[in-house]
């Protein structure tokens, strides 16, 4: 069973840095892209980074690129996802997502991704 637990999040004030871990289990992890997402209320879930699973190739959304790196750690089954310069509109519920086969073109859309974790809260107070 796949299982993906986040953790790291908290309240944080406007720029300052967060950093997001999310352990994996279940799963040969170094075949797997991992990625990020977050979801504000009412919002839809937004992509924030992916990193591949051959290569390590790294991806970022558009409202975090320049501010935020993913990297991973095949040795401890890992993701993490560094966050600086936070706003207040980076609130959010954050979500570690795992997919064995998705395509480039594919890693903004999480309807791509077969595993999910539960989340962790990140707040950003102004």
């Amino acid at each position: 069973q796949v299982q993906l637990v986040e953790s790291g999040g908290g309240l944080v004030q406007a720029g300052g840095s967060l950093r997001l871990s999310c352990a994996a289990s279940g799963l040969t992890f170094r075949q797997y892209t991992m990625a990020w997402f977050r979801q504000a209320p009412g919002k839809e879930r937004e992509f924030v980074a992916a990193i591949r699973a051959n290569g390590g190739s790294t991806h970022y959304g558009t409202s975090v690129k320049g501010r935020s790196s993913i990297s991973r750690d095949n040795s401890k089954n890992t993701v993490y996802l560094q966050m600086n310069g936070l706003r207040p509109e980076d609130t959010a519920a954050y979500f570690c997502a795992a997919d064995r086969g998705i395509i480039l073109s594919s890693l903004p859309n999480p309807r791509q991704y077969e595993h999910w974790g539960q989340g962790t809260q990140v707040t950003v107070s102004s």
